[in-house]
């Protein structure tokens, strides 16, 4: 868990990781140990800006899976969450302080959209290439919701007949499963017969020549393109900021996936393809961004 203290201006003025707990599913209903831990992170996290002369004015959490922003019920299989009141917990850890509670990714777009690679920009995404792949949607000026389902392009069908592996989300063929970081390790282990430590050694692997990395890395890409020649037909944007633990490729993957996005294109307007620049520490800024931006500071006081 990513987690720290940052000002209205964005200023960062503590920065910490933390350990996510084991996801264990128990009586309760679903993965309790995480969901303490986030619990305790945020109580803690106040005490230290009340230590420090900070009045806390917000807290911004955010989190995996399908989440509903009215109630702040929250869905997420790979924290054991069906249908988890993650809101009502942390307003009952926290007190009366205000919470803003979403997506990781769509907060991720959102710090990128103000103070990274999309600024400037009102049709644009945003897609982090991880462990799983979801993506932060720019329409029109406005960070796409769709009532905590949309952007979901990690679970769209982009492999067919028997290339289709059956992904987490219970469909066959998703771009996740070809495409994300974890697919590239699990799927160049399938083809070597190697077990590798991550996406990290495949690309290694790739710069040294491995003739089965680089063929999952090229059906990575081919997925890759026509998700994002999909994604430009439908809703054209400018720009695409690529994030993740696979944009450590730098031009390995940029550059073809520019080249092979302008190929397929005809009369759709062509999006920049761009890395995006604020690292692991997006999500976090993010939900402190989103936190400022629903509150209107009037006192003057030093706030977190």
């Amino acid at each position: 868990m990513k987690c720290g203290l940052v000002a209205a201006d964005g200023a960062v003025l503590h920065r910490e990781t933390r350990p996510t707990p084991r996801v264990v599913v128990d009586a309760r209903g679903g993965g309790r140990a995480v969901l303490e831990a986030l619990l305790e992170t945020v109580v803690e996290l106040g005490q230290k800006a009340a230590a420090d002369g900070h009045r806390v004015r917000a807290v911004g959490v955010v989190v995996p899976g399908i989440i509903n922003a009215e109630s702040g019920i929250v869905s997420a299989e790979n924290l054991a969450w069906a249908g988890t009141p993650v809101l009502a917990e942390l307003k009952a850890a926290i007190g009366d302080q205000h919470v803003v509670l979403a997506h990781d990714v769509r907060a991720g777009g959102y710090a990128e959209l103000r103070q990274g690679a999309l600024i400037g920009t009102t049709n644009s995404l945003f897609l982090p290439l991880g462990t799983g792949i979801a993506a932060a949607m720019v329409v029109d000026g406005s960070l796409v919701s769709g009532d905590g389902y949309a952007g979901e392009l990690g679970h769209t069908r982009f492999v067919n007949g028997e290339a289709a592996e059956l992904c987490a989300c219970g469909q066959w063929g998703c771009l996740e499963t070809v495409a994300s970081a974890a697919a590239l390790a699990r799927r160049y282990g399938v083809r070597s017969g190697r077990v590798v430590d991550g996406a990290r050694e495949v690309l290694e692997l790739l710069a040294q020549g491995d003739p089965d990395a680089e063929a999952v890395w090229k059906e990575a890409l081919a997925a890759l393109v026509d998700a994002l020649v999909m994604y430009t037909t439908l809703v054209a944007p400018t720009r695409i900021a690529i994030g993740g633990g696979l944009v450590g490729a730098g031009e390995t993957l940029l550059a073809p996936l520019r080249e092979g996005v302008a190929a397929r294109l005809t009369f759709q307007r062509k999006p920049e393809i761009v890395a995006a620049v604020l690292g692991e520490e997006a999500g976090c800024l993010g939900a402190a961004l989103m936190a400022w931006d629903s509150i209107t500071d009037e006192s003057g006081e030093q706030t977190v």
